[in-house]
C-alpha cells in the first residue's frame, strides 16, 4: 500500500546542473550553476529496494537531484528509516516486487508520471548445483530475474510517455559466473543482462533509455553474506560504496539525450586479497 510520506524529509535540497547541458555534473562536486533547476525538479523516480545497500543509495542521490522519490521495498521500517533522510518529496510503497499484487500496487502507487526507474532489489544465493533444489531457484530468479522485467513492464506507459529511463543494477555476475556454487545466481544475472538489451531494443524508438549496471564487490549486507559465506574479511577500502554505484547511474542519467550509456561496469580500485 502507498503512504504519503512527504513531511518525512529533512535537509535543504543542492542545487544541480542542468540536465542536457555538455557540462552537466552534480552539484554536490562542482558547485557549478548554483542557480540553475536541479534536473529532477517536477520529475519522479522509483527504486526498488530502497531500503538499503545500492537501492538506498540511488535513492538519496536522486533526491539531492531534485526527484520526487518512490521508495519500494518489503521492509516499511527500513524505508521509513530512509525517508527520514531524504531531501525532497518522498513516498513509501511497502510491496513485494516478486508478486503480481505487489507490481499492480506499485503501477497504481505510480500514476500517470514515472520518469526514471531503478530496478535495484535483488537477493543472493549460493549453492552448488548438486544441491541445488528448484524451488531456490525459482524463489531467486522470481526476484532477480522477472520481478524487474515485469516492474518495467508495468510502468512502461508511463515511462514511454515522457521518454523516461530503465536502470537494472545487475552483478558483475551477470558477466562471469564467478565461481562454485553461482550456477543459480549467476544464471539469472545473466538473463537479467539478455533481457534489459532486447528490452532496450524494444523501447529506444519511443526515447526510452536502459542502462544496465555490473558493480563488483561493493559494502552492502549482501556482500557482507557473501564473504561470509567464502570465509573471507574484506580489507578497508576493498570494497566501493554504494554511493559510487549510485554516483555513476546519476552521472548516466544526466547525459544529455543525444546519447545513451547501456552498459557500466564497476569494480573496485584495489582487488580483495
Amino acid at each position: 500500500m502507498a503512504k504519503d510520506n512527504s513531511s518525512c524529509r529533512s535537509g535543504v535540497l543542492p542545487k544541480a546542473g542542468k540536465q542536457d547541458g555538455p557540462d552537466a555534473t552534480s552539484s554536490r562536486r562542482s558547485g557549478a550553476d548554483p542557480d540553475a533547476t536541479p534536473f529532477g525538479t517536477g520529475r519522479r523516480a522509483l527504486v526498488t529496494g530502497a531500503g538499503s545497500g545500492i537501492g538506498r543509495a540511488a535513492a538519496l542521490a536522486l533526491a539531492q537531484e531534485g526527484f520526487e522519490v518512490l521508495l519500494v521495498g518489503r521492509d516499511s521500517a527500513k524505508l521509513a528509516a530512509v525517508a527520514e533522510v531524504v531531501p525532497s518529496p518522498v513516498r513509501i510503497i511497502a510491496a513485494d516486487i516478486a508478486t503480481s499484487e505487489g507490481r499492480a500496487a506499485i503501477r497504481d502507487a505510480v500514476g500517470e508520471r514515472l520518469d526514471v526507474l531503478v530496478n535495484s532489489a535483488g537477493q543472493y544465493l549460493r549453492e552448488p548445483v548438486a544441491s541445488l533444489s528448484a524451488e531456490a531457484w525459482d524463489a531467486l530468479d522470481a526476484v532477480n530475474v522477472r520481478a524487474p522485467i515485469l516492474l518495467s513492464q508495468a510502468v512502461l506507459t508511463q515511462l514511454k510517455s515522457v521518454q523516461g529511463q530503465i536502470v537494472f543494477i545487475n552483478s558483475s555476475a551477470g558477466l562471469a559466473a564467478g565461481g562454485q556454487g553461482m550456477a543459480a545466481y549467476a544464471a539469472g544475472k545473466h538473463a537479467l543482462k539478455a533481457a534489459a538489451e532486447v528490452l532496450r531494443l524494444e523501447v529506444n524508438r519511443d526515447g526510452v533509455r536502459v542502462l544496465s549496471v555490473y558493480p563488483g564487490r561493493t559494502d552492502t549486507a549482501m556482500q557482507a553474506a557473501i564473504l561470509a559465506a567464502e570465509g573471507r574479511v574484506a580489507q578497508a577500502g576493498a570494497l566501493m560504496r554504494p554511493e559510487d554505484v549510485a554516483d555513476m547511474v546519476v552521472a548516466a542519467l544526466r547525459l544529455p539525450r543525444t546519447a545513451e550509456v547501456t552498459d557500466i561496469v564497476m569494480r573496485p580500485m584495489r582487488p580483495l586479497r
